[in-house]
């Protein structure tokens, strides 16, 4: 199809979604243990809903909480999606966007989203890198830069056991030799595992963390699809969290039916692994709820076949009832189209309460919702190990006064100096939060 008419269609598509489907419900009425699931709203046309990326204007910046301030760590960065803090407090930021994957974008349908996501600020080349921001006189920015590690292939998770540090690429997992205090690694790297990739690669970022004994890794794959259109055999090894054996290399499915997990996180309490979800679009802007979850050795979360426990998705044929008999229910939603990814606790924070047990989630935000979720740093407030409670705004302001996304909140972690960093990939810079002085 000429593009005049493909434009004309994306036109059109904004126009019913506009005028056909929107919320009926709160963001809060899809959140907590027990969200509210509307029947399924699938129309003719998707709701399209972008908050179009514009960057942050001079001297303006998020609005934090209650008793915290928010300034800038880092600024005038690539693109930074992730973060980790390593032993030393050097902070490594993940310069990154996805990799090439042409067959991503075939067809009406993909030719339609790659535009979405570039006006979303999704479609710049990768930087391929990652960055060391160190903040030795602790002052609370950043005053040494180097590029960390470079010619990678769309790097995102990171975590270091020992003297090995461990990258997830968008298309395998490798390590590099680490030596305290360095600026920069030059060695090559080496592959433990292939992990899922190719030309379609759909969602592409890969997470890695470490068992607390440093004898596992645990690396979050995505889905290559919303709800399996592309077909199941494209599914292998994805929708899923592996554990690999660090001596070996095996590798073993961990838990499946996540249609993309990618912040992970050992709840401090429990000694449990917890990941943030990313839920299928498509069927109205109240369905279905991202969710934050524990995640349990050979559990399935229910993907493609159902969302939120034994909701069947009738879009996915052919259908697997046996396993949506075993779907897990997650432990606690927060919000529809969220596009929730960072997960952090608050071990080692110092920030106030009510920000001093429990989980700190980045939301990106949404594309397929009207009105518009997420764009924000929130906290949910944990008790014995479970969340507890409505969650609370950390960090907003993401969008101006015409829903133009000025950032856009990815990774956070807790710094070395018990403040919380956030990763902005659209404002190209990384927040931190502290306790107001």
């Amino acid at each position: 199809m000429h593009k005049t008419r493909l434009a004309l269609l994306i036109m059109l598509a904004g126009t019913l979604a506009a005028c056909g489907e929107s919320s009926t419900l709160q963001v809060s009425d899809g959140t907590g243990p027990s969200p509210q699931l509307p029947e399924p709203n699938k129309t003719l046309i998707p709701t399209v809903n972008i908050a179009p990326a514009i960057g942050w204007p001079e001297g303006v910046k998020p609005t934090a909480a209650a008793g915290t301030q928010v300034a800038a760590f880092a600024e005038g960065l690539d693109h930074p999606r992730w973060l980790y803090v390593l032993p030393n407090g050097d902070v490594l930021v993940a310069e990154t966007n996805a990799p090439p994957k042409p067959d991503d974008s075939k067809g009406i349908r993909g030719w339609v989203m790659e535009k979405v996501m570039g006006r979303a600020g999704a479609g710049v080349p990768s930087p391929n890198r990652i960055t060391l921001l160190r903040d030795a006189d602790h002052d609370g920015v950043a005053e040494t830069r180097t590029v960390f590690l470079e010619n990678l292939n769309s790097p995102f998770g990171m975590t270091l056991v020992g003297n090995d540090l461990y990258v997830a690429d968008s298309d395998k997992l490798l390590r590099f030799p680490y030596q305290a205090g360095e600026t920069a690694i030059k060695a090559a790297g080496t592959k433990v595992v292939d992990l899922p990739g190719g030309p379609l690669n759909h969602h592409w970022t890969k997470n890695v963390i470490a068992s607390k004994d440093g004898s596992k890794l645990y690396v979050s794959v995505g889905s290559n699809s919303n709800v399996g259109e592309n077909g199941l055999e494209a599914e292998q090894g994805r929708a899923a969290i592996w554990e690999v054996d660090r001596a070996s290399g095996q590798q073993r499915i961990f838990a499946s039916g996540l249609r993309n997990p990618n912040g992970m996180a050992w709840e401090p309490q429990s000694g449990k692994l917890w990941t943030a979800v990313n839920e299928r679009d498509e069927i109205g802007s109240d369905l279905v709820p991202d969710y934050i979850t524990s995640v349990k050795d050979g559990g399935f979360y229910g993907w493609p076949f159902s969302y939120y426990g034994q909701h069947v998705d009738v879009r996915v044929t052919p259908q697997n009832l046996d396993l949506v008999a075993k779907a897990i229910v997650p432990d606690y939603a927060v919000g529809p189209h969220t596009a929730s990814l960072g997960l952090t606790f608050a071990e080692g924070s110092k920030l106030p309460a009510p920000l001093s047990n429990g989980a700190f989630i980045g939301q990106h935000g949404s594309w397929n919702r009207k009105p518009h979720s997420g764009y924000k740093v929130i906290f949910v407030p944990f008790e014995a190990g479970q969340p507890k409670g409505q969650p609370v705004d950390v960090l907003t302001g993401f969008l101006d006064k015409d829903e133009n996304a000025m950032g856009r909140p990815v990774g956070v972690v807790i710094d070395q100096q018990g403040d919380l960093l956030v990763a902005d990939d659209v404002g190209n810079k990384v927040w931190r939060v502290s306790a107001a002085q």
